[in-house]
């Protein structure tokens, strides 16, 4: 899958949970307010119920309405509404007669009947509130993600125009630093600082666009070693230890270098300042790399693109381990113990047989 197709699918993924979002708050603020008019409309319904009984109380002229007569009960109170499992009723005095009162009872399933006839209105129209808020959360989605979009599109461009300016600067440093025979200190400290902006632009050329991998036969070994061989000098802190078997892997080295860069970049990134270590070992057809760190709040999320815990780093380095991973069949996984960070890359499916 190309970076390219990878940015569409999240810019999608991005207007759907935008589109989600507005949806939910304008479902929520609906519901309150039909939740709201329908206990209104429940009172007036009852208030005008309660007032046709006590009209009816005067005149007897409703066939909606039956009396029956009850004894009387201290804890009476007349001209109130009350509910029972059948009936809406009410109590009403006799006027010669205080020993009996008159309960006029309105059927319940009648009052059910209204309750009903006002769901079915409110839910219709609650139905065409939703589908005219499916519509406003796609436009608002749309339109708060378009600067974020255009923004996306500037920075690839301006990337790819970076990467396209320093490929000729970098590859006449690379010839030239070939041609000269002197050693010295400096001259080293040249040639690594510019395998370190080669590596960048690699990463960045690698995160851009897809890339034709060449499956040929390498030693791991000694892969590990030239990288090991690379960081050891720059950070004199750490102490290393490297215990790997001599292995053939059949993948494309460029990339399996890549992945093995930008591991022990990290690693030596986020190491502590004293008795700083990195281990790195094989176990059957696992390479494990771990590093004494302060700590790692997400190891979930260190893989996503552009995530960081810090300010340090452009956040793409070990996202672009994960893409290569997936690209190169090798299965990764991340383990936080007592601050030490392991990473551990299933070599089975490259190993040479």
């Amino acid at each position: 899958m190309s970076e390219e197709l990878v940015i569409k699918l999240s810019e999608k993924e991005s207007l759907f949970k935008s589109f989600i979002l507005f949806f939910l708050v304008i479902e929520l603020f609906l519901s309150f307010i039909f939740y709201h008019y329908y206990k209104i409309e429940e009172e007036h319904i009852q208030e005008n119920i309660f007032l046709e009984m006590k009209n009816y109380s005067f005149f007897f002229k409703d066939e909606r309405f039956n009396i029956d007569i009850v004894s009387t009960t201290p804890h009476d109170k007349f001209y109130e509404l009350y509910f029972d499992e059948n009936d809406l009723y009410i109590l009403v005095p006799f006027t010669d007669d205080s020993e009996n009162i008159l309960k006029i009872l309105y059927p319940r399933s009648q009052y059910q009947l209204q309750l009903n006839t006002l769901k079915n209105k409110m839910l219709s129209q609650f139905l065409w509130l939703t589908l005219l808020a499916i519509l406003i959360s796609f436009i608002f989605s749309f339109y708060v993600l378009s600067p974020l979009r255009n923004s996306l599109q500037l920075l690839e461009v301006f990337i790819k125009d970076i990467i396209h300016d320093l490929n000729t600067p970098l590859t006449s440093i690379l010839i030239n630093l070939k041609m000269i025979d002197a050693k010295s200190v400096e001259i080293d400290s040249i040639a690594r600082s510019t395998k370190t902006i080669s590596m960048l632009h690699h990463n960045l050329d690698a995160y851009l666009k897809e890339i034709q991998f060449e499956n040929k036969k390498f030693d791991l070994k000694k892969t590990i070693e030239e990288q090991v061989a690379f960081f050891a000098p720059m950070h004199h802190h750490i102490k290393w230890e490297i215990a790997v078997e001599k292995k053939q892997i059949k993948s494309d080295k460029n990339a399996f270098t890549r992945i093995i860069y930008n591991l022990l970049s990290n690693a030596c990134k986020y190491n502590i300042e004293e008795d700083g270590f990195i281990v790195i070992k094989t176990q059957g057809n696992v390479l494990n790399i771990s590093n004494s760190s302060y700590g790692i709040k997400n190891p979930s999320r260190i893989f996503e693109r552009f995530y960081k815990e810090n300010e340090r780093g452009l956040g793409i380095g070990l996202h672009i381990v994960e893409k290569l991973c997936q690209q190169l069949d090798i299965l990764k996984e991340v383990k936080v113990e007592n601050n030490i960070v392991t990473i551990s890359l299933d070599l089975t499916k490259v190993t040479s047989k």
